[in-house]
């Protein structure tokens, strides 16, 4: 079984294919659970939005991420809404990296 910092650092891999920037730095991970009982490990995702069309993709790189690092363990990815994301839940590398700020908002160049 993998460990919790072999899971994390897998995640960070997975990229927005939008915004280009990892998923745990964008704070779209709002769970992560391992069952070594179980050979399992349990995400919480959310998106940026409800309508964000890159779900599945994300979902299929969780997977493809973690069952690289342990074939035998089932991968579980939750998509959830509580609570909604917003880009304040960036790390604040996210943030200087996209240009956010907590007046202004998000600049993303255009």
């Amino acid at each position: 079984m993998i460990s919790q910092s072999e899971a994390l650092e897998a995640l960070y891999r997975v990229k927005d294919p939008e915004l280009g920037m990892n998923i745990v730095d964008l704070g779209l991970v709002y769970g992560l659970v391992l069952d070594d009982e179980a050979q399992e490990v349990r995400i919480d995702l959310t998106l940026t939005s409800p309508g964000c069309p890159f779900g599945p993709e994300l979902i299929r790189a969780i997977k493809r991420e973690l069952e690289a690092l342990d074939p035998g363990m089932a991968v579980d990815v939750d998509l959830v809404w509580k609570p909604l994301w917003n880009p304040s839940m960036m790390s604040e590398f996210a943030k200087d990296e996209l240009g956010y700020d907590e007046e202004l908002g998000l600049n993303l160049g255009y």
